[in-house]
Parts: structure tokens; C-alpha cells; sequence
């Protein structure tokens, strides 16, 4: 099957079915499958850009003597990023929650392996909100 042995070619093949509007000669389950796998594809970058926004302001505020401008411009390009991706997929924004519960520990883990500190350092549930984590003015203070 053409979608399995070159998919480049069996995408641009359903898209000019689709062009020529021969809708019944469309690989439905595999096209069906594809939208839905596009669109976790924006929802995984969410979850990713969250991550390493939340471990940045973790390090931030826990590391605080070890802040660095590569620290400050990593939670800058996170937070315009992700204001990004939602102005282009306003859809996300109903499942932020749901990312920022999903992200948290990898966030936290994440801080925890980049900073060498004890696990103990860093609170066992967010301490920001999501409003905090998107406002740019936000720069958390040290514990």
C-alpha cells in the first residue's frame, strides 16, 4: 500500500483527490488518522514548549545565583512562542490546563537534572499559575 512504502507521494496524491473533489477515491482511514496525528502534533509542541518554560522559572527561582541572559532568553522565546502557537491554533487554549498538568513533573524533572539540586529543593506542585507562567512581567523571586 502506497501510504505505508512512500508517504510523501500518497499525501500529494490525496491532496489532488482532493483538489479534483473525487472524494470517493480517498484513503479515509489513513487520511483521518493523519489529521488527527497533525493536530496532537500542535498539542505535543504546546506540552514541549510549556516544559521548558515552567523548568526555566523552576531554575530561575531556585538556582537564582546562577541566572544567566541564555536562562532569561529561553523563558522569553518560550513565552512568545507559545503565544504563538495558540494565536494560529486558538483551539489549544481550551486544553492549557490539561498541558500544564501533563508538563509539571517532566517541567520539574527537567529543572531537577539541569540544576543538580536535591529533588527536595523544588515544590512538589506548580507554584505558578498559568496567568504567571505567560505574563512576561513575571520573573519568579527566590525561595
Amino acid at each position: 500500500m502506497l501510504y505505508k512504502q512512500d508517504f510523501y507521494t500518497w499525501a500529494y496524491e490525496q491532496s489532488n483527490l482532493l483538489r479534483q473533489g473525487k472524494f470517493n477515491e480517498l484513503d479515509l482511514p489513513h487520511l483521518i488518522e493523519e489529521l488527527e496525528d497533525l493536530g496532537n502534533r500542535h498539542y505535543d509542541q504546546l506540552e514541549s514548549r510549556l516544559t521548558q518554560l515552567v523548568a526555566h522559572l523552576l531554575k530561575w527561582q531556585v538556582q537564582h545565583w546562577k541566572r544567566t541572559n541564555s536562562w532569561r532568553a529561553t523563558i522569553r522565546v518560550q513565552r512568545t512562542s507559545i503565544d504563538k502557537l495558540l494565536r494560529r491554533n486558538p483551539g489549544l487554549k481550551s486544553r492549557l490546563d490539561e498541558a500544564m498538568t501533563e508538563t509539571w513533573s517532566e517541567a520539574r524533572d527537567l529543572a531537577i537534572a539541569e540544576t543538580d539540586l536535591p529533588d527536595e529543593q523544588f515544590p512538589e506542585k506548580c507554584p505558578y499559575t498559568l496567568e504567571q507562567i505567560m505574563n512576561a512581567e513575571f520573573w519568579p523571586e527566590q525561595y
